[in-house]
């Protein structure tokens, strides 16, 4: 199922045993278009914002927010990460260190070893997650991926701050960033959602990740390998209807891109 972030952005959080808090924003990683993290506002519980990986949604959900298979205790003792700062390498070792995760940077899998966020090994055993208010342990060490940290920039970026970015076409200026659709099974990134308000008023699209041609960051500018007119020919997206099959079949036969 495709889900909105903005739609997704403010819904409440509930771990194991209470309200957390609400989700203030996405980091996805600009390599792969994936969410990575969800930024939990927690402020009136804990007095900081923590990250949440989708690795620890419980596979139940009910229908008021999204539940959480780790208790209150366990996220209030997590790493301390400064959410306004990028998050190093270094950092998200630690954090998946604490919970027992594996590195989604250290294997063939979208998440790692596997392709979906809750099909990871530590889960499928049934091993439990540390809470460092009651001693757990978590996973060991020889349970994690021996893969080593990278230096550098981790290629996470938040959704919050690229909506907004303006869109290019081979041809010029498109429109901005309105809105993302995640598959929320392995949180990829499926679609951007253009605005076109600018250029054609009144009509919203949709472009693939692998569509972009390039991103620039410091000019906050999306490049598309499409022109104008195609775009402007595109089948209109409608973000008040779910998108089903028939709608992206309709798209990727249009671009003539296999899916």
């Amino acid at each position: 199922m495709l889900r909105s972030v903005k739609d997704l952005s403010g819904q409440v959080i509930h771990a194991r045993d209470g309200e957390l808090g609400t989700v203030e924003q996405f980091l996805f990683d600009d390599e792969s278009w994936t969410i990575r993290y969800l930024v939990v506002e927690t402020s009136k519980l804990m007095g900081r914002k923590v990250l949440i990986s989708p690795i620890s949604f419980d596979r139940k959900q009910n229908t008021d927010g999204l539940t959480l298979s780790l208790s209150k205790a366990q996220i209030r003792n997590s790493p301390d990460i400064d959410t306004a700062k990028p998050v190093s390498r270094q950092l998200e070792a630690e954090y998946l260190n604490y919970y027992g995760y594996p590195y989604y940077w250290g294997g063939p899998g979208l998440w790692g070893a596997t392709s979906y966020p809750l099909a990871h090994p530590a889960m499928s055993r049934g091993v439990g997650y540390p809470d460092r208010t009651s001693g757990h342990a978590g996973t060991t060490a020889a349970a994690r991926p021996q893969t080593t940290t990278e230096e550098g920039d981790p290629h996470l970026r938040s959704t919050k701050e690229v909506l907004g970015y303006y869109i290019e076409a081979t041809d010029g200026d498109i429109g901005h960033v309105e809105d993302f659709l995640i598959d929320d099974e392995n949180w990829a990134i499926r679609y951007i959602v253009i605005d076109t308000v600018n250029w054609w008023p009144g009509k919203k699209v949709v472009v693939a990740p692998q569509w972009i041609r390039d991103v620039s960051w410091v000019d906050s500018r999306v490049y598309v390998d499409l022109s104008r007119e195609r775009i402007k020919k595109a089948p209109e997206y409608d973000p008040t209807r779910m998108m089903d099959r028939d709608y992206e079949e309709k798209l990727y036969a249009y671009y003539g891109s296999p899916q």
